[in-house]
C-alpha cells in the first residue's frame, strides 16, 4: 500500500436499522417484472440473489424481503418451461413459499390445449402459502370473444368454444380451495379484453361465490374505474326499484 492511502474500513451493514436494511433490500431484490422460471434468470435474477449467500443472517433477511415483496407466477408461461411438469413452486422449500404474499397465474397460453402440468394438487406446495393474501389475475387473451378468433370459434362446436373459460374458472376455483389465507384477487389484462368479456366474467363470477375481494390491476387502468352498481346500492339499502 502506498504512502497516503488509508485501507478500507468494511461498511457495517448490519448495523444499519432495520428499517434502513429492509428498504436497501427491498431496492436490491424487488423485481420488475412477476418472477417465473425463465431461463434469462441466470442473467436477470441470479446476481441478485447472491446475496443469500453471504451470511445466514444475510439469508434470512434477504430471502424474507425478496419473497414477501415480488410476485410469483403459478404456472410457467416461458417456451422451455411452458410444458414443465415441475413448476416454480414445487421446485422451492416450503419455507420460502410460507414468505410469499402474492401470486399469478397467467391466462390465455395454451386455450387450445393447456399444458398437462396446469394442475392444481399437492405438488404445487400451496398448504405452505400461508402468508398470500393477494392472486393476480392476467388475461392474454379470450378466445371466445377476440376478433382475432372468430374463425376458429366457426369451425368449433359450442363446447370446444366455451372450454378454455370452464378450464380458467374452474382453475381459479381449485387455486381458491388451496390458499386457506388468500383474501383479493386482482384482474388485468391485455389490450383487446374487456371486463365484460365471457372469460372474465366467468372469472370475476368464481371469485364472487369464493368469498374473496375483487380488484383491478394498474395494466389498463382498470384500478381507477369506479364501478356504479345502483341495483346492488339500492338493494343493500332495502329500497326496491
Amino acid at each position: 500500500m502506498g504512502k497516503g492511502r488509508k485501507a478500507s474500513t468494511p461498511f457495517r451493514f448490519f448495523a444499519l436499522p432495520s428499517e434502513l436494511r429492509i428498504r436497501v433490500l427491498e431496492l436490491l431484490l424487488t423485481q420488475t417484472k412477476t418472477v417465473d422460471l425463465d431461463p434469462a434468470n441466470s442473467r436477470t435474477l441470479l446476481p441478485a440473489l447472491r446475496l443469500f449467500f453471504v451470511s445466514r443472517r444475510m439469508h434470512d433477511e434477504a430471502s424474507h424481503v425478496f419473497y414477501a415483496t415480488n410476485t410469483f407466477r403459478v404456472f410457467a408461461i416461458s417456451g422451455r418451461f411452458f410444458h414443465t411438469k415441475k413448476q416454480l413452486l414445487t421446485r422451492l422449500p416450503q419455507h420460502y413459499i410460507a414468505r410469499m404474499r402474492s401470486l399469478e397465474l397467467r391466462l390465455g397460453p395454451g386455450f387450445n390445449k393447456p399444458p398437462k402440468g396446469w394442475v392444481v394438487d399437492g405438488r404445487l406446495q400451496l398448504h405452505a402459502a400461508t402468508n398470500v393474501r393477494t392472486l393476480k389475475v392476467f388475461v392474454e387473451l379470450d378466445p371466445a370473444s377476440h376478433p382475432s378468433f372468430e374463425a376458429f370459434r366457426k369451425e368449433t362446436c359450442a363446447e370446444a368454444e366455451q372450454f378454455f373459460t370452464v378450464f380458467s374458472a374452474g382453475l381459479l376455483g381449485c387455486l381458491f380451495g388451496e390458499l386457506s389465507q388468500l383474501r383479493k384477487v386482482e384482474f388485468d389484462a391485455y389490450p383487446g379484453i374487456s371486463r365484460s368479456s365471457p372469460l372474465m366474467r366467468a372469472l370475476v363470477e368464481q371469485t364472487r361465490v369464493g368469498g374473496k375481494e375483487v380488484a383491478w390491476g394498474p395494466e389498463r387502468g382498470w384500478d381507477k374505474i369506479v364501478d356504479t352498481d345502483l341495483g346492488g346500492m339500492l338493494q343493500k339499502l332495502g329500497i326496491g326499484m
